[in-house]
């Protein structure tokens, strides 16, 4: 089985994430985890996706929203070039059978004051006819910049664990 994790990261939290995730991941068959940067538009050869950002502004980024997060640290962010929706804008695969999962990170504030970027990509995700699995995962951050908030990064590995059990259930 193969499968891709994909990330778009401002200061680094859902980078992490999707590390976790990618090892947990890692006993079903084979992983790759990249930036949404480097990450493929045409995913035929991939069984399971795994997509997962940062929540700004109720949901998946855009160009102002990461342009004002360069701004408030003064530095580069992690992903540079291109935001997770405008990449689920460009993907396509043939592989019918190809699942999907999404995670985000978010303020550690309840959902309906922050909205979530995992929600938002499963929408996409399911217009684009994939199969969705699992409950989007939502992991929080301590401010705007990070860092995880204790606990975090258990709770994605857990998620994780829980996505695989039910990937390899189904076949």
């Amino acid at each position: 089985m193969r499968t891709l994790v994909v990330y778009e990261s401002m200061y680094g939290n859902a980078e992490s994430i999707a590390r976790v995730i990618g090892e947990e991941l890692g006993q079903l068959g084979t992983v790759d985890v990249l930036n949404v940067d480097d990450a493929p538009l045409i995913l035929d050869e991939f069984d399971l996706l795994v997509v997962g950002g940062p929540t700004h502004v109720f949901g998946l980024t855009r160009p102002q929203t990461r342009e004002d997060a360069l701004s408030w640290t003064g530095s580069a962010t992690v992903t540079t070039r291109l935001g997770l929706r405008e990449w689920l804008d460009r993907i396509s695969s043939s592989n019918a059978i190809c699942r999907a999962a999404t995670f985000g990170t978010r303020a550690d504030k309840p959902r309906w004051l922050t909205g979530s970027a995992a929600r938002a990509a499963r929408r996409r995700l399911r217009r684009e006819g994939f199969t969705m699995i699992g409950k989007p995962g939502d992991f929080k951050v301590t401010g705007m910049l990070g860092p995880l908030a204790p606990g975090e990064t258990d709770r994605a590995r857990a998620w994780a664990r829980e996505l695989a059990a039910t990937v390899a259930a189904v076949g």
